[in-house]
């Protein structure tokens, strides 16, 4: 199942959803490995087992396998990352900002494919899951990379449609 066609079963309260879906698939902004790697790891990223169903059929014609690996352990390493990262970030003892995370996390320096996709994709996510520090080190990291504010706005755009798809869908 395609994901505008997972997405066609929201219901009209959610029309707008559906209809940015559409709007997602058919932007330019992104190379397909951009978009399509950050389709994929946004949707692992919400954790909604029929939406990554959805968004694995869509994207293997149009990733290679190491992209979407790739695609999957932002989304991993960021579930990871974005708890460890928000909580030093918030915690008022600022401590914990000084001590080592004693977290692997090799995939962020050999991911498999350019480290300006994989930091890509792992903007997104980090983006869905609310963590700050993790943001600004993903853009910093794209901005010195040549990659345009709008590219970034682009990969945003998705993680934020997607975490709706994936909570209003699950409430079906």
């Amino acid at each position: 199942m395609s994901l505008k066609e997972f997405a066609s079963a929201l219901p009209d309260y959610a029309k707008d959803i559906r209809l940015n879906v559409g709007s997602l698939l058919n932007e330019a902004g992104l190379d397909d490995q951009r978009k399509y790697g950050t389709i994929l790891a946004c949707a692992h990223g919400t954790g909604y087992k029929p939406l990554v169903e959805a968004a694995e059929a869509e994207c293997a014609a149009k990733l290679s396998p190491e992209a979407a690996n790739a695609a999957r352990a932002a989304a991993a390493v960021m579930a990871m990352n974005n708890v460890y990262y928000r909580f030093t970030h918030l915690a008022s003892n600022e401590e914990y900002r000084t001590m080592p995370a004693k977290l692997r996390m090799n995939v962020i320096g050999a991911p498999g494919i350019d480290k300006i996709d994989f930091e890509l994709f792992s903007l997104a996510v980090s983006a869905m899951n609310g963590c700050g520090m993790c943001i600004d080190a993903h853009e910093r990291v794209l901005r010195k990379g040549e990659v345009s504010a709008a590219n970034v706005q682009d990969a945003v755009r998705i993680a934020s449609v997607l975490k709706a798809v994936a909570t209003i869908h699950a409430t079906l």
